[in-house]
C-alpha cells in the first residue's frame, strides 16, 4: 500500500508521538491562500477538505463541483509555489446530506454521484457520512448506516480504478452537523467507547459483506464527539477527564485514530491535549472566516478613520445580502431583533461565510481594496484598530499591505493549529 502522510500521523500516534494535522474546512479562496502560505513556510503537507453542502456535483453553496474546487486549488498551489505533492485533498461529510430531505433510494443515488465527482476530481481522503435520517424515515439503526456507508465505499473504490490504494476512509456513526450545530447551554457529551466500538464493528463487517476488505485497510479515522462545541456566544472547551475512557479504547485499536470536528476557537492547550489523546485529525473552518471577517472588518474602519470616499460599506453590504437570502442564518439565530442582527455579524457559528461570494458584498470588498491601495497603513491607525498585526508589522514578521494583513489574521489561526499537531523530533 502506498504510504501517504496521513499514514504517518496514524503510525506516529500508534507509537506514542502525539503527531496530527488541521483540517482546513472552507472554500474561500483567501483563506486557502492563507493555508497554503503557511504551509510552504512551515514545509508541511496541507489538508484541505470540500463539504458536500459547499461542492457537489450540482455546484453545492460555492457553485463549484468537485473537479473545479480541485482545479482551483492546484492553480493556487501552483501560483503560490506550494509543492503538488505536500496537497491532500479531502471530501467531507460525503453522502446524502444535501438531499436528505428526499426519500433514502434517491438521496443515495445522488451521494453515490457525489462521491464518484470527489473521488475522479482527485480528492484522496474520503470523510462518508450516513448518519442523517432520509425523506422522513426515523433516525436510522446503526446497521442502516454501516451499510449506507460501506455502499459508498464501493463507489469510491470503483471510481478510484488504479488509484484506490491512495484513498484513506474516515467513518462513524456519530458525526456533528456540517456547518456547525446550536450550541446548547452545556457541552455535548463525550461518545461512549461501547458506542464507538459498536459503530466500527458494524461499518467494518458491512465492508466485508461488500467484498471491501481491502478498502477497510485503508480506514484510518473515526469521527466521534470529544465533548466539545461552538455556538453564537458560547464555546465548549476540551475536557480530557470527560474523554479519558474513549482516549483508552482508542489505544487498543491499531491502525485507527479520532477525527475531531468542530475544534474552532478551541485554545492552543486544548488542541494539543487533543492531538495527545488521539484527536490527530483536527478540522477547523468557521475560526478561519471568522478571522477574514474580523480582518476585513478592521479594514473598513480604518477606510473610515482614513476619510476614504466612497465608504465600501462592506457591512452594509453583508447585512443586505443576509436579509435577502436568509437560507444560511435563519434557523440559527435566535432572539430578539438586535440580538439576531448582532450574531448576523459577529456570532462564532460565522453564518456570514456563506455570503462572501453574494456580488453586492464582492464589490463592496473590492471597493474596500480599491481605497486602501498598496500604501502601507498608518502605524496609528493599525494599532488602533489592528494590534496583533501592528505588534507583528513592528517585529518585521508581516507586510503592513492590506491584503497581506487580511492573510495574517488567518495564519496566526493557523499557526494555533500548526503548533498543535507537530511536536516530533526534527518537525518545526
Amino acid at each position: 500500500m502506498k504510504i501517504g502522510y496521513l499514514d504517518f500521523v496514524v503510525a506516529a500516534q500508534g507509537f506514542g508521538f502525539p503527531l496530527g494535522i488541521p483540517s482546513i474546512c472552507s472554500a474561500h479562496p483567501l483563506v486557502l491562500e492563507a493555508a497554503l502560505r503557511h504551509g510552504r513556510a512551515s514545509g508541511k503537507p496541507v489538508l484541505i477538505e470540500a463539504t458536500s453542502n459547499q461542492v457537489n456535483p450540482f455546484g453545492g453553496y460555492t457553485g463549484m463541483t468537485p473537479e473545479a474546487f480541485a482545479g482551483a486549488i492546484a492553480k493556487m498551489a501552483e501560483r503560490l509555489g506550494f509543492p503538488r505533492e505536500r496537497l491532500i485533498l479531502g471530501g467531507d461529510h460525503l453522502g446524502p446530506l444535501p438531499w436528505s430531505h428526499e426519500p433514502p433510494e434517491e438521496a443515495m443515488r445522488k451521494a453515490e454521484d457525489l462521491v464518484r465527482a470527489f473521488v475522479q476530481a482527485g480528492f484522496t481522503k474520503i470523510h462518508l457520512d450516513c448518519s442523517m435520517p432520509l425523506g422522513g424515515e426515523p433516525p436510522p439503526p446503526l446497521e442502516v448506516i454501516a451499510e449506507r456507508i460501506a455502499r459508498l465505499a464501493r463507489v469510491a473504490e470503483e471510481a478510484a480504478g488504479e488509484r484506490r490504494e491512495d484513498l484513506r476512509y474516515v467513518v462513524g456513526s456519530e458525526v456533528p452537523p456540517a456547518g456547525g450545530a446550536q450550541a446548547a447551554e452545556g457541552p455535548p457529551p463525550v461518545t461512549r467507547p461501547e458506542d464507538a466500538a459498536a459503530a466500527l464493528e458494524a461499518i467494518r463487517r458491512a465492508f466485508r459483506r461488500q467484498d471491501l476488505e481491502t478498502a477497510w485497510e485503508r480506514v484510518i479515522a473515526l469521527v466521534v464527539q470529544p465533548g466539545i462545541e461552538f455556538g453564537d456566544e458560547q464555546i465548549h472547551e476540551y475536557d480530557r477527564a470527560a474523554a479519558a475512557p474513549l482516549v483508552r479504547w482508542i489505544e487498543g485499536v491499531p491502525g485507527i485514530i479520532f477525527e475531531a470536528h468542530s475544534t474552532d476557537y478551541q485554545p492552543p492547550a486544548a488542541l494539543r491535549a487533543l492531538v495527545e489523546d488521539h484527536f490527530a485529525i483536527l478540522k477547523v473552518g468557521p475560526a478561519l472566516t471568522f478571522a477574514l471577517r474580523e480582518a476585513v472588518f478592521a479594514l473598513a474602519d480604518i477606510e473610515a478613520a482614513l476619510g476614504l470616499e466612497p465608504l465600501s460599506e462592506i457591512r452594509e453590504a453583508f447585512e443586505a445580502a443576509m436579509l435577502a437570502r436568509p437560507v444560511h442564518w435563519q434557523k440559527y439565530y435566535r432572539g430578539d431583533p438586535a440580538r439576531v442582527r448582532l450574531a448576523r455579524r459577529y456570532s462564532l457559528s460565522d453564518r456570514i461565510r456563506y455570503y462572501w461570494a453574494a456580488p453586492e458584498v464582492q464589490t463592496a470588498f473590492e471597493r474596500l481594496m480599491r481605497n486602501l491601495g498598496d500604501r502601507p497603513v498608518p502605524l496609528g491607525l493599525l494599532s488602533q484598530y489592528m494590534p496583533e498585526e501592528y505588534r507583528r508589522v513592528r517585529r518585521g514578521e508581516l507586510r503592513n499591505h492590506p491584503r497581506d494583513l487580511i492573510l495574517g489574521r488567518v495564519m496566526a489561526v493557523l499557526e494555533g493549529y500548526a503548533l498543535a499537531t507537530v511536536n516530533l523530533p526534527g518537525c518545526r
